[in-house]
């Protein structure tokens, strides 16, 4: 496989993220896209969707980690990327298995600290 690149920006990084989270359950749903786009200012959903959904799962884990370091994230740039997480998962009123399985493997992965 070849090497993983983005040249996203934070906010770009930050709809991926979430597109990404909102598909733990493999299905995205209206309640999750219209929270992710409230959290958006700029107009490049489409295009950073249209991303996710020709990555695989190693891919999209490997650009998140990737964007994560390239763009120095501290802590608490990843405590709030968290809380949206959470927030996110919360906007159709369930939080299931999946979701919390994502939420603990994303943490583990990006930073090990649980949220």
């Amino acid at each position: 496989m070849g090497e993983t690149k983005t040249n996203w920006t934070n906010e770009e990084l930050k709809i991926y993220i979430l597109i990404y989270c909102a598909n733990a359950d493999f299905y995205e749903s209206t309640f999750e896209i219209d929270f992710i786009k409230s959290k958006i200012r700029t107009s490049n959903f489409e295009k950073i969707y249209q991303e996710f959904k020709e990555d695989n799962d190693y891919q999209s884990i490997r650009k998140i980690q990737l964007s994560i370091k390239n763009q120095g994230y501290t802590d608490s740039d990843m405590d709030t990327l968290f809380k949206e997480i959470k927030e996110l998962f919360l906007s159709d009123n369930k939080y299931d298995l999946l979701e919390k399985n994502l939420n603990r493997g994303l943490s583990r992965i990006l930073n090990n600290k649980f949220y």
